[in-house]
């Protein structure tokens, strides 16, 4: 039965990732190094668990392949965001954990190097991910 909401909990997973991202972000903008911590760690929760839903719905439930019902102007929208969003999202995942590891090692001079273009990336796939999930199960 929960393979139903599985699509639902993935794109939940992803809206929660990207709220604490931005938190993230401006606790470290008001050098609030604990709060930004909590809230990286929480966002870093939120994609593992997606991760793992993902997998799980597309390899042992659904099958690997979504067809995008919409036309037109849609169809064309949702594959340039498919496009980008994927690879994207595989890129990303090496780089959180090495963002997480320079940061637990309080290595944070390598820490900033990654996240400064880690955060952007991480936050467009977070966003994007809810977007595909919009069209493919809401919108059509």
């Amino acid at each position: 039965m929960i393979q139903y909401y599985l699509p639902t909990i993935n794109a939940t997973l992803n809206g929660l990732a990207a709220l604490f991202l931005l938190l993230g972000w401006f606790a470290i903008r008001r050098k609030d190094q604990r709060l930004h911590q909590q809230l990286m760690i929480s966002a870093l929760v939120c994609s593992a668990a997606f991760l793992s839903c993902y997998l799980t719905y597309h390899f042992l439930i659904h099958g690997v392949v979504t067809r995008y019902q919409g036309e037109g102007l849609s169809r064309i929208f949702y594959f340039a965001i498919l496009l980008t969003h994927t690879p994207l999202a595989m890129l990303i995942v090496p780089f959180a954990l090495m963002a997480f590891w320079h940061a637990y090692r309080q290595e944070f001079d390598k820490h900033t190097r990654i996240t400064r273009w880690l955060l952007p990336v991480w936050m467009y796939v977070s966003i994007t991910g809810v977007l595909i999930y919009l069209m493919l199960y809401a919108w059509s």
